[in-house]
């Protein structure tokens, strides 16, 4: 019987579950204790990254002379993740030897960019758990003294749909799914699936070569940057309401050069130093506004309905119709860029803020050089005849909400 450990978020007691990768080990260990034993196998227990032993059931997929294939669903716990109940499968069978060889099947995805954890053409199977599936196996055979090798298929038989929901898509990772996890078990509303879907896409940005990057929230953004600013997108990153973190590993990759594009209601709390702009984590976009407005002269009447005003573009336009929208979009400009520049020690920036009504309300210094040195590299790109300019992307996840902060995606 599953037994999962439990946390706590914005004072809720939520259910963790468990990653891929850890589906991906149980069915392997199932499938070889199968194999050595003729027994079928309704549960296993893994030994976990942190050190705990972890019980999941087993469901028995097919078996055939020298070779069993067995199924763990993946449970997310109460964890908005896409893959929940997913099966994932791994089929494996013993060779002469002491290799563990861990393979991609149906609905894996596959590795076709330089600059992630894997490389161009393996499977998108990441080390750790590979390091868990080749450690269940041999633990496996060590017990009961196989001195074999064996070749562990891993497939997800929906991953190539469910893989279209994921980051999968942005990062060149095609054919399905990826098998991830750091410590085995998702922590609801941890965010650290996604922090490191955002990782992996700022590496092959870097990979891919020194020209700066273009990085947005989401989707809002990115529209934006392409069809307003005219930036082509083959180098832009999404980093959801994760803004520090991004710019934080961002800076740590040391980059020539990142340009934020963002609309006013998640930009705006980067002046009061907030880069975790999730709405759970801190909401202080009305009480900036009003203080700003403060400094540039507005009474009481005008400060009090900015405090209840419902969202940001209300906000900006009571700042207009008062005709304090200039100076108050000055001041606070200034404070994104100072806290920008606060966080980003090592990489030139710059800041683009917008919103739905009057399109953009300001920008930091240097963001124009960003601009031009982006769309400088597009064109060189196009005089070699490998992109066209301003083509805009698929759909894909990043935050979409600029006022809640909703819509996170998790692996």
């Amino acid at each position: 019987m599953e037994v999962y450990p439990y946390c706590y978020s914005g004072g809720k007691k939520l259910r963790c579950g468990y990653t891929t990768g850890s589906c991906a080990a149980a069915a392997a260990k199932a499938a070889a204790t199968h194999l050595l034993t003729g027994k079928e196998q309704a549960a296993v227990s893994i030994l976990l990254p942190k050190g705990i032993q972890l019980c999941l059931s087993s469901e028995l997929c097919s078996v055939s002379p020298g070779k069993a294939v067995y199924g763990v669903r993946k449970d997310a716990g109460d964890d908005a993740d896409v893959t929940n109940r997913l099966l994932i499968c791994a089929e494996v069978s013993f060779f002469p030897g002491r290799e563990i060889l861990v393979e991609g099947g149906e609905g894996v995805g596959r590795v076709t960019r330089p600059g992630l954890e894997q490389p161009p053409g393996a499977a998108a199977i990441n080390q750790i758990p590979r390091r868990m599936i080749e450690q269940e196996v041999r633990e496996v055979l060590d017990r009961f003294g196989a001195n074999l090798g064996a070749r562990v298929t891993v497939s997800v038989p929906d991953g190539q749909r469910v893989a279209a929901k994921t980051y999968n898509p942005r990062l060149g990772i095609v054919g399905g799914i990826s098998i991830l996890g750091t410590t085995g078990i998702v922590e609801p509303m941890s965010g650290a699936a996604l922090i490191q879907t955002i990782r992996a896409e700022l590496d092959m940005l870097r990979a891919a070569g020194d020209t700066p990057i273009l990085l947005t929230p989401g989707n809002y953004g990115e529209r934006f940057a392409s069809k307003e600013i005219g930036l082509p997108l083959d180098r832009a990153a999404l980093c959801s309401n994760f803004i520090g973190d991004a710019l934080d590993y961002a800076d740590h990759l040391g980059f020539t050069g990142l340009l934020l594009v963002g609309h006013i209601g998640k930009l705006v709390k980067l002046a009061a130093g907030v880069f975790q702009t999730h709405s759970r984590v801190a909401d202080a976009r009305m009480e900036i506004f009003a203080a700003h407005a403060a400094l540039a002269g507005a009474d009481r009447m005008l400060a009090s309905a900015l405090m209840q005003a419902d969202t940001t573009d209300r906000a900006v336009e009571l700042l207009e119709q008062a005709g304090l929208r200039d100076p108050v979009m000055k001041t606070i400009i200034e404070k994104i860029g100072f806290h920008l520049g606060q966080r980003l020690k090592n990489t030139p920036f710059g800041a683009v803020v917008f919103s739905n009504q009057y399109g953009i309300l300001g920008q930091t210094l240097g963001a124009e050089q960003l601009i031009f040195q982006i769309k400088r590299a597009c064109w060189r790109k196009e005089d070699a005849g490998k992109i066209v300019r301003g083509e805009c992307r698929t759909r894909g996840p990043g935050t979409d909400d600029p006022e809640s902060g909703a819509g996170d995606p998790l692996l």
